[in-house]
């Protein structure tokens, strides 16, 4: 039975109004919408914005709202514009004063605001989450110069590569392309190169390792005959050259690069930048996207654990060779010197700068450790969790996001998701506990 069901029909009625206006107005969106600092994030994405002529850029609080909504419940761009219209709390977390029908951006909108914003500026979403976390009482600010830092692989939106589909997908995509442009080629190779796709993945599957090599180079030889056939039509044409520079030097590098090989290959026709990262699992021994660094507070605070900085890694590099750019960067965001650094065994001569030399811990390490440091040092596994929710909830575990920026900018915008669904988290338990206090006491006094 509710509450207001032991009541009298009046005082039932007016029970029910007010704890409805109490929801409405204390619901943990618009209680967050209110809580943020709206005039930090508009100074400093307002760097960006001249007041040179042509079209008014749109509202900062309503671009960043929307990004953090986005990497916050998981969205994609088109679900993310159609939640908006039918949600009156996303608008008014977005600054709207009266609810809109339809959208007041487009969805191309959010894509060249992020272009726009780039990692560095980006970086403001987790600085005023955090700040948002102090001011409500989530985190205490102590206990942001105590971090755990691990690394990870962000995956981009590719297929998994091998020699056989790259060989097949140069191809087409040259055959394309040079059917775009009028380019009149001698063969296409569309039929025969798919059966010997086929026939590859057949033969490889069976174990019939000598036959899927034979269609491995009859679509090698393939590839080759329409790169040639494609420079002999465009030879003298500037136009023509500039247009397919760019893909005929992928297809080289696919045609030419062979298992083994030492340096940077080619996974991903669509996305050159990615790399291929291998972290030691079992269940997947190598991922393709970019090593992305992540730290969280070493304690687990009020409102969760929160991550205090996320940096992407491109060039695959040493695990402690990344503490030299993380230690300054993460320092700089969250405004306040850190004094312990807990990472795992990956980072063994590390390259931290030389004032930080002593205050990183690595797993098993026996020298300088103290009693608390050893106690300390259990909680370090307490990131792997956090990394996990990232990519499960965040959009981490598959970035759509274009080029090197592209990674750069989906790590910080998931860590900012990450951290707002902390606070709506906190929010909803004050909530909670303002109700729970409220119902317990008599709403009409009987004097």
């Amino acid at each position: 039975m509710r509450p207001w069901e032991r009541r009298e029909t009046g005082e039932q009625d007016l029970f029910r109004s007010r704890l409805d206006q109490i929801i409405d107005m204390k619901h943990p969106l618009v209680t967050l919408g209110r809580t943020v600092d709206w005039g930090f994030l508009e100074g400093r994405f307002g760097e960006v914005y001249t007041d040179a002529p042509g079209q008014p850029p749109l509202p900062t609080r309503l671009m960043a709202g929307l990004a953090i909504l986005k990497h916050t419940y998981d969205l994609s761009d088109e679900v993310l514009c159609e939640r908006w219209v039918e949600n009156p709390y996303y608008q008014f977390f977005c600054g709207e004063e009266f609810f809109q029908h339809r959208l007041v951006f487009d969805r191309s909108s959010l894509t060249r605001w992020r272009n726009r914003m780039g990692e560095e500026r980006l970086q403001a979403l987790i600085q005023e989450s955090l700040s948002v976390a102090t001011r409500t009482k989530a985190i205490k600010p102590s206990e942001l110069s105590r971090v755990i830092v691990d690394t990870t692989v962000q995956p981009k939106n590719v297929t998994f590569p091998t020699d056989a589909k790259l060989l097949n997908r140069a191809r087409e995509k040259l055959v394309r392309l040079a059917k775009l442009h009028g380019v009149d080629l001698r063969q296409s190779y569309a039929r025969v190169g798919k059966f010997a796709l086929i026939q590859h993945q057949r033969y490889a599957h069976a174990k019939q390792f000598k036959r899927a090599k034979r269609m491995l180079k009859k679509l090698r030889t393939y590839l080759g005959r329409v790169i040639r056939d494609i420079a002999r039509k465009i030879e003298n044409n500037a136009a023509l050259e500039v247009k397919f520079a760019s893909l005929l030097s992928l297809a080289r590098r696919v045609r030419e690069q062979q298992q083994r090989q030492r340096g940077p290959k080619v996974y991903s026709l669509h996305a050159p930048e990615v790399e291929c990262i291998g972290k030691g699992k079992a269940h997947r021994p190598y991922e393709f996207g970019v090593k992305v660094s992540v730290a969280t507070t070493l304690k687990h605070c009020k409102g969760g654990q929160f991550v205090t900085h996320v940096k992407a890694l491109p060039g695959n590099p040493y695990d402690g060779h990344t503490l030299a750019t993380v230690i300054p960067d993460m320092e700089a965001l969250v405004g306040n010197t850190i004094e312990r650094i807990l990472t795992d065994k990956g980072y063994r001569g590390h390259n931290a700068p030389p004032d930080y030399k002593f205050r990183v811990f690595i797993s098993g390490q026996k020298r300088r450790v103290t009693p608390r440091i050893k106690r300390e040092l259990r909680r370090r596994s307490a990131v792997e969790p956090v990394i996990g929710h990232l990519k499960a909830e965040h959009r981490m575990g598959r970035n759509y996001l274009w080029f090197r920026r592209g990674d750069a900018a989906n790590a910080v915008l998931a860590a900012a998701g990450y951290n707002f669904r902390r606070l709506i988290r906190w929010l909803r338990l004050l909530l909670c506990q303002f109700l729970t206090a409220l119902l317990a006491e008599p709403l009409i006094n009987p004097i």
